[in-house]
């Protein structure tokens, strides 16, 4: 039975929106008439889905899909049927959004399809890597272990990103307020005070006189500046999704002293973390490494794991393919080349992935750890610049007094 999303006025007068199986549309309406309710848009839920999209509404975040994964897999471990662990999940469900996808789902389960077929309907919510590991669990029956290590997978790609985001809003955050601070101090401050010392056409200080000039040209041509700013801003990004240019800044990313250590570290972890999720859920290891190629950002690396599977189809060996490029840490490429030798890669890879996300933690402390105070001591230089500027001439006049 097909599912469809409605929108309805209760006797309120308020909106009501949910997810509705039925026979066809009129029946839906229909049936929200008998519930009281007067229907205002009632559609298929793969035409909402694809309505919404079009407005600039995308799919599940990584949160919600992990949240649901692990929900499913518990209902499935339960000993629940999917159609019917689908419908207590669309039942306990308040997201609009996840409810419609758990909806379309089940309808097209008890239309017969396999869960995966459903999945790959809604391909912005649920990524390769899910659809891959979802069928590959309905054909070898292990489809409540492989939903739980998808959680897994989800909750700690999640955390990751997380923790990239938190390392570096406070540098951010504090960068923005000390341009804003310095240039309020430029534009409004610095020339009351300094407008005072150019009326006594005496000689200034090489501060005072720099202070002055960039304090015009602040006045000027800051807003002028701003606007460049931004224009260049946006080109970049416009110029990044084009591949050439993206390849091109991506394999700077990767010559960076320390940014390089950091990029190999996420995306290295990333990758290892896919492939053990993808072998432990019996994929084959060619079709898990063009899978976990496409879960990595940065293009020169996403392309070395495509030339080791190109390799490895070869006859190559796994870890001597991968490390040809040079881009993947030696501690990784020993784990890989120890579980390829022991027959038991899975662990070794997931054993890389966390090696690599303790790694990639322990840089990102010290990252934050120096770039706030170094902020910060930027900021207090600039200042004591300003006051000594102010200073030097008052400095002067009292001399000159005396």
């Amino acid at each position: 039975m097909p599912a469809f999303a409605y929108q309805a006025l209760d006797q309120g007068g308020k909106t009501q929106r949910g997810v509705m199986q039925g026979d066809t549309a009129r029946a839906v309406r229909a049936t929200l008439r008998e519930r009281g309710l007067n229907p205002l848009d009632v559609a298929p839920v793969a035409e909402a889905q694809s309505r919404s999209l079009l407005f600039g509404r995308r799919g599940l975040s990584g949160a919600q899909l992990a949240l649901l994964t692990r929900q499913l897999a518990t209902l499935l471990k339960a000993g629940l049927p999917v159609d019917e662990a689908l419908a207590a999940l669309g039942e306990q469900n308040e997201d609009s959004r996840s409810r419609a996808l758990v909806a379309n789902l089940r309808a097209r389960v008890l239309e017969g399809s396999s869960l995966a077929a459903g999945l790959a309907e809604a391909p912005e919510s649920f990524p390769e890597i899910y659809r891959a590991s979802v069928a590959a669990g309905e054909q070898s029956g292990r489809l409540d272990t492989v939903l739980a290590r998808l959680a897994d997978y989800s909750e700690a790609r999640d955390a990751l990103n997380q923790k990239i985001w938190a390392a570096l809003i406070y540098p951010l955050l504090l960068s923005v307020v000390a341009v804003a601070v310095v240039t309020g101090l430029l534009v409004y401050v610095v020339p009351q005070i300094v407008g005072v010392f150019t009326q006594m056409h005496q000689a200034l200080p090489w501060p005072t006189r720099a202070l002055i000039a960039l304090s015009e040209f602040v006045k000027a041509w800051g807003l002028l500046l701003l606007v460049l700013i931004v224009i260049a801003a946006i080109g970049g990004r416009l110029a990044l999704h084009t591949e050439r240019v993206r390849t091109a800044w991506h394999g700077l990313l990767l010559r960076l002293p320390l940014v390089g250590r950091l990029v190999r570290a996420a995306n290295t972890a990333r990758c290892t973390r896919t492939l053990a999720l993808l072998t432990a859920s019996a994929v084959p290891l060619l079709d898990s490494l063009n899978i976990s190629a496409q879960v990595m950002p940065n293009l020169p690396m996403r392309a070395a794991v495509r030339r080791a599977a190109v390799k490895l189809r070869e006859g190559s060996g796994f870890s001597r393919s991968l490390g040809e490029s040079g881009y993947f840490p030696p501690v990784t490429l020993r784990l890989i080349a120890s579980g390829e030798r022991a027959g038991e890669l899975e662990r070794m890879l997931d054993e890389a992935a966390n090696h690599q996300q303790r790694e990639l933690d322990r840089w990102m402390t010290a990252l934050t750890a120096i770039l706030g105070p170094l902020v910060i001591l930027l900021v207090g230089a600039m200042v004591l610049f300003i006051v000594l500027a102010i200073l030097l001439p008052i400095f002067d006049l009292n001399q000159m007094v005396k």
